[in-house]
């Protein structure tokens, strides 16, 4: 069986559907089990005007891999098994080419319409689709052959390595939008424009699998089309900048916004984000009204949005970043040249003349006197040989324990190499007052900077007021006592200031007074990267992070403007 391709494994597009009935949770005829997903996009979670319709649910067909439609198409592979219809990767034996297959019975209540959404979609003929290349019903199976996209990837699967960067999301956009404007004029609607629908192919362009034939297997439908698959585009274009679902539930492989705090703007959910595209979005997914910022009107449309994207300011491509050849070393032996630079091509060399003979008296006299001290330098060389040899075992151990000696000298003069120290958990430590944000304090050693643990925002600063607060930090757990030298704290505000210090600790608890700890060193900083240096390293198995001064940053979501400071990565060495 030929190797499954990840660009087109979910050819029925199946995530968001109710679970499998039980005949659907058998094994196909020749015993290869099915690979399904589960319910990760229900109405809630895509945000879409789209409704089911309920009907009868036929059972699917009982095809096993080796079976011919048309005497043509070979069934490879049940890619999905779902309310009564099935979908195969299979092999074209006339074109020689791997194609989709989607598969009903012909007394299926939703065969009639999948027959004519699968026709209409193949009049389309636009290269942004993935195009259906049959539709027949024969002997009582009603069946729709696509294009097979070995090449291409999911936006799903982008998405999960992290977000687009501005001109691929730039991209996304544009080419889904067109596209849909295009289907929307000839009456075709998509109706499940998610993650799993769009493809990146292998040469940087979009395409869009499932026009209408997606919603016609699971009879959705919308009284509102346009708006439906705007606001699934802005979705998407959300997702592309974030790695975040737009809405509260988890979809997609993505998380969704936190609860209760309604949509916000996708460059107030990451930072980074282009401030245009971040409109845009929201333009598509506020269809009730538009950002607070800029007041533009929602776009309810493809042909809106589209047109919204051509007054943007075009976003270019990112330099490429070009390495410089090493320097080429010839390995062939040249007589003359060999260990000298090259000479440039087209200058000639000067020939030097060799020098004179010595045949005058005083180059004879010359050659006399040096071959005498050649002599004597030989016979002068042999008796000191000689006399080595003679004291070789008295001096050779002396010089050898001097060697050691020196030897160890410098051994002990070397610094002794900084480790990284692992942490194994942590836990808020809290002297006075209510806890910060204590199920985030994981975010701080994750290797994530893009996550982290925030304080809540103070209007006293930026020193903390011992009576009210006197601090807030974090105890971490190093899993057995071990010598800190040093710790590096990744800060999200920068401003004057922060500080913060080091306490070697007995317990992660809270009830330890900090005038019992011992205090490792401290660090103030305005900068976003605070470097705590301890001057007598001690061995601790729970070190606090003590912050006492925080500096003035802007309200956002999470919290009011004040004074507050949030991590985003701390590393100990030892």
């Amino acid at each position: 069986m030929a190797e499954r391709s990840t660009a087109a494994v979910d050819v029925a597009d199946n995530s968001g559907d109710e679970p499998l009935t039980a005949e659907a949770d058998q094994a196909t005829a020749d015993g290869v089990a099915q690979n399904r997903e589960r319910d990760t996009d229900n109405d809630e979670a895509q945000g879409s005007g789209g409704t089911e319709r309920p009907g009868k649910k036929a059972s699917p067909p009982e095809l096993h891999s080796g079976h011919k439609l048309a005497r043509r198409y070979r069934l490879e592979e049940c890619v999905t098994r779902l309310d009564g219809f099935s979908s195969w990767r299979a092999v074209d034996e006339k074109l020689r080419r791997a194609v989709g297959v989607h598969l009903l019975p012909a007394d299926h209540s939703r065969a009639r319409s999948v027959l004519a959404a699968a026709r209409s979609s193949a009049l389309l003929g636009d290269p942004r689709f993935v195009q259906v290349l049959d539709a027949v019903e024969e002997n009582d199976l009603v069946y729709v052959v696509h294009e097979w996209l070995p090449d291409a990837t999911e936006l799903t699967t982008l998405l999960a390595a992290g977000p687009l960067e501005p001109h691929g999301a730039y991209q996304l956009v544009s080419q889904v939008a067109s596209a849909m404007a295009v289907a929307h004029r000839e009456g075709l609607a998509h109706l499940r424009l998610n993650p799993n629908a769009v493809l990146r192919t292998s040469t940087g362009q979009w395409r869009i699998r499932g026009l209408a034939v997606n919603a016609a297997l699971r009879g959705i439908s919308s009284e509102t089309p346009q708006r439906t698959d705007t606001e699934a585009i802005g979705a998407l274009l959300y997702a592309a900048l974030t790695q975040r679902w737009p809405y509260e539930n988890d979809a997609y492989g993505l998380s969704g916004l936190p609860k209760d705090i309604g949509l916000i703007p996708p460059d107030q959910v990451r930072a980074g984000v282009h401030r245009g595209l971040s409109e845009l979005a929201m333009r598509a997914l506020a269809n009730d009204g538009a950002t607070a910022s800029r007041h533009e009107s929602p776009c309810t449309t493809p042909e809106e949005l589209v047109k919204a994207i051509g007054e943007m300011p075009r976003i270019r491509p990112p330099e490429p970043a070009f390495t410089a050849p090493p320097d080429y070393q010839g390995t062939s032996y040249q007589q003359g040249t060999y260990g000298r630079p090259a000479p440039h091509p087209g200058v000639t060399q000067p020939v030097h003349a060799p020098p004179p003979p010595l045949q005058s008296r005083t180059g004879k006299a010359l050659k006399w006197a040096v071959s005498a001290l050649l002599i004597a330098a030989l016979g002068l060389g042999s008796w000191q040989l000689a006399d080595a040899l003679m004291d070789r075992d008295g001096k050779s151990t002396k010089d050898s324990q001097t060697q050691t000696q020196d030897g160890n000298d410098k051994k002990d003069n070397q610094p002794k190499p900084v480790k990284p120290l692992k942490i194994y958990s942590a836990q808020e430590y809290v002297a006075k007052g209510d806890a910060q944000h204590p199920g985030d304090v994981g975010k701080t050693y994750d290797g994530d900077n893009s996550t982290y643990w925030r304080t809540a925002s103070y209007k006293d600063g930026p020193d903390m007021n011992p009576a009210f607060k006197p601090g807030v930090g974090i105890v971490y757990d190093l899993g057995s006592a071990q010598e800190v030298s040093s710790a590096s704290i990744g800060l999200l505000f920068s401003g004057d200031h922060t500080t913060v210090s080091l306490y070697a600790t007995d317990s992660t608890s809270s009830a330890v007074p900090i005038s019992s700890m011992k205090k490792l060193g401290s660090d103030t900083t305005s900068g976003n990267t605070a470097q705590v240096k301890v001057t007598k390293p001690v061995k601790s198995r729970y070190v606090l992070v003590w912050f006492t001064a925080l500096p003035p940053a802007p309200g956002d979501a999470y919290s009011d403007p004040g004074f507050k400071q949030a991590v985003t990565d701390l590393k100990f060495t030892g």
